[in-house]
């Protein structure tokens, strides 16, 4: 019995989906980590010029990785070792050139802006200084993220997260105890933090450095013409949840203060979202394995099973944020924010309810992926964020109010699901009831086996 009950544990603990969650949950932990630390070490404002900073940073490395991560893991999921070489290398390339068009144009505009001391908030001056160091030494490692996604290997990904995130939790925590530096040293060492795995990634030619010359313009021609939806529906995605914190940060009212105290409940809601990510790490490659096979109703079937499951797990996870949402804002942020509780709690209560619309969005929009339709998805997406950023600015600038960004965001959510939906079942011909069906079936499934 012993043997068996092992035997079970071993599979379980292999399986793709939970080697995907134990990837994501151990980087959220190493998130939340590095967060509490910071918002416990810096001031208010230095803390809200920190997340300003790695706001832009995330939302430049959504289009930089847009425009290859999405393409290298749908051509990468079926392909010989050859043909990966061939696409690795050409996504290595690209990133290669985009690194240094984004450096160019970030570098020119912070000597422009310090030539003619033009006041703008720290944030943004950290973020024009330092990404175009953090977009190069986080390239390798990024490349090899993908790659590893496209082919199921979880393990390499969750070392590469451990060698990045850890090492900076490592380094804030004797900081707090000990060292006591500040923003600008803080950022140095993050920076170095992301060049130790890229070094890693680069000399075990997980990232595809090595392979450049094996790219060809048929391969970048391919890559290009699927990544430039792709890119656009990531940066798309990314604005929807990043334009709040870049809005607020442009207010003369609200500025880097209430920047941090908005990264509050957001953070709280990324933790949420931590089974949605693991989740549409493993379904996209599944569902482009069945899209190249023309099986379309595999396809449907994926779809189903993971939107119903994670709308079901996401419900009691909502309830649970809403009834403990002050003593889960307080342990986030500390006695720092203590006058701030009501407020970020409310905010939060907002999210709890927005994250169960997560899942079908985002699932509509892998889907429209997967079969090659990733226009569709990045039109869903465009309408949503210029209606969401149209949204903030009167939210920040007119209400003057962090609770009506929020609800701003659940608002154009909402859409957003109405017409990926729309899209998606005229490729495929969806039923919706269907995704509840299938989604309470794998919890049905749970059931059976731990009666067994």
């Amino acid at each position: 019995m012993n043997k068996v009950m092992l035997s079970v544990l071993k599979k379980i603990i292999y399986e793709k989906n939970v080697l995907s969650l134990s990837t994501s949950v151990i980087g959220a932990i190493l998130g939340l980590a590095s967060f509490m630390l910071l918002t416990r070490g810096l001031e208010k404002e230095l803390f809200g010029d920190w997340v300003l900073f790695t706001t832009l940073a995330t939302f430049f490395d959504q289009l930089r990785f847009g425009l290859t991560s999405t393409a290298l893991v749908r051509f990468s999921s079926g392909t010989d070792e050859e043909q990966n070489r061939i696409y690795l290398g050409t996504s290595f390339k690209i990133g290669i050139i985009l690194v240094g068009i984004l450096s160019a144009i970030l570098i020119i505009s912070y000597l422009f802006i310090t030539h003619l001391n033009t006041k703008i908030n720290n944030g943004y001056l950290l973020f024009l200084k330092y990404y175009p160091i953090l977009a190069l030494f986080n390239l390798s490692w990024n490349n090899a993220t993908s790659y590893f996604q496209a082919k199921q290997k979880f393990k390499e990904i969750l070392i590469i997260k451990i060698f990045s995130s850890g090492s900076f939790v490592l380094f804030l925590i004797g900081n707090n105890l000990y060292f006591k530096f500040q923003l600008t040293t803080i950022v140095f060492v993050f920076l170095l933090t992301n060049f130790i795995p890229s070094i890693w990634a680069a000399a075990k030619k997980w990232d595809g450095l090595f392979f450049i010359r094996k790219s060809t313009r048929y391969s970048t021609k391919e890559m290009l013409n699927f990544g430039r939806f792709s890119m656009g529906t990531l940066i798309g995605s990314s604005l929807l949840k990043s334009a709040d914190t870049i809005i607020i940060g442009l207010s003369p009212i609200l500025g880097s203060i209430g920047v941090a105290k908005y990264a509050i409940p957001l953070k709280l809601t990324d933790l949420l979202g931590i089974p949605l990510r693991s989740f549409t790490i493993t379904a996209f490659p599944k569902m482009a394995q069945k899209s190249l096979k023309n099986d379309l109703e595999g396809v449907k079937k994926i779809f189903y099973e993971y939107s119903g499951t994670i709308t079901f797990l996401f419900i009691p996870m909502a309830i649970f944020g809403i009834i403990f949402a002050e003593p889960f804002v307080l342990f986030l942020g500390g006695n720092e924010f203590r006058d701030s509780i009501p407020l970020l709690a409310t905010i939060f209560r907002i999210f709890a309810l927005y994250s169960i619309l997560l899942p079908i969005d985002r699932f509509t929009g892998i889907a429209l992926d997967s079969i090659n339709r990733p226009h569709l998805n990045f039109y869903k997406v465009i309408v949503m964020t210029l209606a969401n950023i149209i949204g903030d600015v009167i939210a920040v600038f007119f209400f003057k109010s962090l609770e009506a960004v929020a609800l701003v965001t659940v608002a154009f959510t909402f859409i957003g699901i109405l017409i990926g939906y729309q899209y998606l079942n005229k490729e495929l011909h969806l039923k919706f009831k269907f995704i509840f069906s299938n989604g309470w079936q794998f919890f049905k499934k749970i059931y059976e086996f731990m009666k067994v």
